[in-house]
Parts: structure tokens; sequence; C-alpha cells
């Protein structure tokens, strides 16, 4: 009688791991998206469709889990940390989204074969970020869990690297001053990505260390 009035600690981990799963959907449809409009413009809509839908499923899960943290009395670490860990992930959809949108708003229907790199790079962050939530149940990962932090710091500093080799291409070869704006906004929030990336790695890495 008494242990089902004690208080649950909630599924948090299922909430991560369904969120990491879409980010991973998420970064795969916004290189699909970037090749679509290299290589095969009438396809874009699609891809650009499909992260919307992706981004709606990640609220939903982030709004269950900031549900949760007010019903649970026991939590699996810091409550400020979960807060900051599920809407840093939220964050990287976002911003994927905001590529799509961007590019819609901005009517960009052609990109350079460069984005393509780029996008590449922010994609391998997010296949990083979801193996990294996914071994957070577990504080024996720690080790796993850093060092993929690690790569993933290093991923946005290659996405640092590559927006200013892109940018300096676009200013130099591109002679139409409004398609060089797009592209900068386009290349610009592609980086972000990464970025928002780095900021759930420097998270779950704070509580890796005071929880290990």
């Amino acid at each position: 009688m008494f242990d089902r009035l004690m208080p649950k600690e909630g599924k948090y981990f299922e909430l991560f791991n369904s969120h990491a799963v879409l980010i991973v959907q998420g970064g795969a449809a916004l290189t699909a998206l970037i090749d679509a409009l290299v290589n095969n413009p009438e396809k874009a809509v699609e891809h650009a469709d499909r992260i919307d839908e992706i981004e709606r499923a990640a609220d939903a899960i982030t709004h269950d889990t900031l549900s949760q943290l007010h019903k649970s009395f026991i939590t699996p670490f810091d409550r400020d940390e979960i807060h900051q860990l599920i809407n840093g992930m939220d964050d990287i959809l976002d911003i994927i989204q905001d590529v799509a949108e961007s590019m819609a708003l901005y009517d960009i229907q052609r990109v350079p074969a460069d984005a393509l790199g780029l996008a590449a790079v922010t994609a391998k962050s997010c296949v990083l970020v979801g193996s990294v939530v996914n071994l957070l149940h577990s504080m024996d990962n720690a080790p796993e869990i850093l060092k993929h932090c690690h790569e993933i710091d290093e991923l946005e500093s290659e996405a640092d690297r590559m927006l200013r080799s892109a940018m300096s291409k676009v200013f130099r070869e591109e002679p139409d001053v409004r398609q060089v704006i797009k592209l900068k906004e386009m290349y610009e929030l592609l980086e972000s990505v990464t970025d928002r990336c780095k900021d759930v790695a420097g998270t779950i890495e704070a509580i890796v260390l005071e929880n290990s």
C-alpha cells in the first residue's frame, strides 16, 4: 500500500531517447533537403515537410518531459539539468526547422555543392547527440559519453571552418548580392545546428561529471 503512494521517477530516459531518435532523423532530413536543393529541387518540399513533422513530434515529447518534471518527486538527476537538457535537445530541431523555413522564406532555389559538406557535419553531430543521450541512463557509460561529447565539440569546430570557407567562396564567386544574403543566412543556420549540439553535449558532460 505504502509503495503505491510513493512518488515515481517517471520515464525520463525513454523520453530523452525518443527525442534523440527525432534529432537523428531531423539531421538526416536536413541533409536530404540540402541534397535536393543541389541535385533534385522538386524533392525539396517533401523533405521540408518531413522536418516540420519531426519538429512537431519533438515538441510533444518536450512537453511530456516538462509535464513529468512537475509531477515527479524523484528525478534521475537535478531538475534544472533535466529542464536544460530537454530544452537544449528541442533547440536542435528548432534550428533545423529554421533552416528549412528560411529556404522557403528566401525562395532559395539553388545552393552550392559546398553546402552538402556542412549539412553532413550537422547530421554527424545529430547522430552523436543521439548516441550520447542513449548512454545517459547509466553513469557506467561515463568514459564513452565524455568521448562522444568531445567529438561533438570537434565537429562544431569543423563546421566553423567550413562556414568560413564556404562564405569566402560565395563572396568571391557569387555575383548576385541577393543570393549572397540568402546563402549567408542558410550557411549560418546550418552551422548553428552544430552549436546547439555542442550546447547539449556541454549539458550532458556536466551531468556526467556531477553524477559519476
